[in-house]
């Protein structure tokens, strides 16, 4: 016991300096724990109360992510609790980045009324999300394997209770028990991945000089073989091809609040996983064996080609939606295989514009749905001059999410195209070509699918009387806003880019 007593002392020690940068996780910690009393306090009647204190401790929690930017320099590296988890500023932007946007999440929760009249009410679904933000901000801060699986694991757990929430739905509770599957057999394959390369190293910190020594000397096909792996788990929160064949049913089965949420907040946290997990490879010339920036050409490639060209065939919205967000994974990932700052930001400010504008959709998507009851877009004909409103914010925001001007999507994509072609103007690497020349082509086959709701709401007429408005005055003051905010990102972008 004595000779464990210095070890137990230096772990202590680590611990307890660690906790000032770890301050917006231990909120999140109390805040769930807050919600959740509440939930079982107050039973059926808790929805406003639990509601109200999510909103509050996420504020709170954003509030507590900027004092860390205010701080933290773009060369400070602080790696906490035996280095499980780093802080920098870039984990800082992406953890400030998810909790805005679960912010709007939260709000939008309380707007649909299906998930609204959920027998047991949404104050369990609070909870989760509130737990799920927590292995959102694990995931943008982890440098070791073992934090890497325990995070993406908590973030899955709470999708998988969300996609399935109106278990009195047959449609919902298929889509979570396939996104169980699918999700427990990607676990298992990162979960190996990982084993090999703690194998290969005897260590599970990727961030440690040792670890790039130890895997040098490992065969090749070993190394590849494992890495490749790591990348299908982490890529299955991507929903990159070719483990992107989940997406579709779960999205269109999931509540819409829920769909919005898979397809923002777990791919923000995901990419920054990714931008933590990189450089103990790319960086390290012993590890030259494995051509990350070529792997991830391909992937991205394939990937905007995939998600563009299926969503255009598709008549659901929301699955028409879920096929564009795999598109758009694609798309950021000619940012990530840049390996550069200014590709960084780019990618940051792209998946910011993005999450809104898909936010913004799927809620408009609601508006149509509680009011009209429509849910393909065939269903939109003639509802534009019904509901002029709402059809011009809905044109809007696909009009950003197509990436025309001005728009801020429009900014994203020239921020994203200008990183890769800097790159490639100094290496002259094939595949930022032909990435450059995939995203040009898929966002004008973009626009084939996005023009087909606004066709309708605007162009085609309804065969039949167009039911009664009801009043969503809340949802459409949200749709106002952030039509308006993606149209002033759009003219100027330098106010969200700054803070990057």
């Amino acid at each position: 016991m004595h000779d464990l007593s210095p070890y137990l002392s230096e772990q202590l020690t680590s611990i307890w300096n660690g906790i000032p940068y770890f301050m917006p996780e231990i909120y999140l910690s109390a805040l769930f724990i807050i919600v959740l009393i509440t939930d079982l306090l107050f039973g059926k009647n808790s929805e406003k109360l639990c509601r109200i204190i999510a909103f509050t401790g996420i504020l709170l929690v954003a509030y507590k992510d900027i004092q860390q930017y205010s701080l933290a320099s773009n060369e400070e590296v602080q790696m906490l609790f035996n280095d499980m988890l780093v802080f920098n500023r870039t984990s800082v932007t992406f953890k400030l980045l998810i909790d805005c946007v679960s912010f709007l999440l939260l709000l939008y929760m309380g707007w649909d009324d299906k998930l609204s009249a959920h027998p047991k009410r949404l104050s369990d679904l609070y909870t989760i999300v509130v737990g799920s933000i927590l292995g959102l901000h694990l995931m943008c801060m982890s440098v070791n394997l073992l934090a890497i699986y325990l995070s993406i694991e908590m973030v899955s757990i709470a999708s998988y209770l969300m996609a399935a929430y109106r278990s009195e739905s047959k449609f919902s509770a298929e889509a979570g028990m396939k996104y169980v599957l699918f999700g427990a057999a990607a676990s298992a394959i990162l979960l190996y991945g990982i084993s090999l390369l703690y194998g290969f190293t005897g260590t599970l910190n990727i961030a440690l000089a040792d670890f790039g020594t130890q895997l040098a000397m490992v065969n090749t096909t070993g190394i590849a073989f494992a890495i490749v792996l790591v990348l299908v788990g982490i890529g299955f929160k991507l929903s990159f091809v070719p483990v992107h064949f989940w997406v579709p049913d779960v999205y269109e089965g999931a509540p819409t609040p829920v769909t919005a949420y898979l397809s923002t907040v777990p791919k923000i946290a995901a990419f920054a996983l990714l931008v933590n997990f990189l450089p103990s490879f790319i960086f390290y010339d012993k590890l030259a064996v494995f051509d990350f920036r070529l792997v991830l050409s391909v992937i991205g490639v394939v990937t905007m080609v995939a998600g563009n060209f299926a969503a255009v065939s598709q008549n659901n919205v929301k699955r028409m939606l879920a096929y564009s967000s795999i598109g758009h994974t694609g798309f950021a990932l000619m940012a990530i295989v840049t390996f550069s700052p200014q590709g960084l930001a780019s990618l940051i400010y792209y998946l910011a514009v993005y999450a809104l504008a898909n936010i913004a959709a799927l809620v408009l998507a609601t508006y149509f749905a509680n009011a009209t009851g429509a849910e393909k877009i065939s269903d939109y004909k003639g509802l534009g001059l019904k509901y002029p409103v709402a059809s011009v914010c809905f044109v809007i925001v696909l009009i950003s999410l197509t990436g025309l001007p001005v728009s801020a999507g429009f900014i994203g994509k020239l921020f994203v195209f200008s990183a890769v072609y800097g790159v490639y103007e100094t290496n002259h690497n094939v595949w930022l070509l032909i990435l450059l020349i995939t995203g040009a082509i898929t966002t004008v086959v973009a626009l084939f699918y996005y023009i087909k709701i606004p066709l309708n709401l605007f162009l085609k007429k309804k065969d039949s009387a167009i039911p009664v408005e009801k009043s969503l005055n809340k949802v459409l003051v949200f749709s106002i806003i952030a039509s308006l905010v993606l149209i002033l990102l759009g003219i100027f972008p330098d106010y969200l880019y700054n803070w990057i």
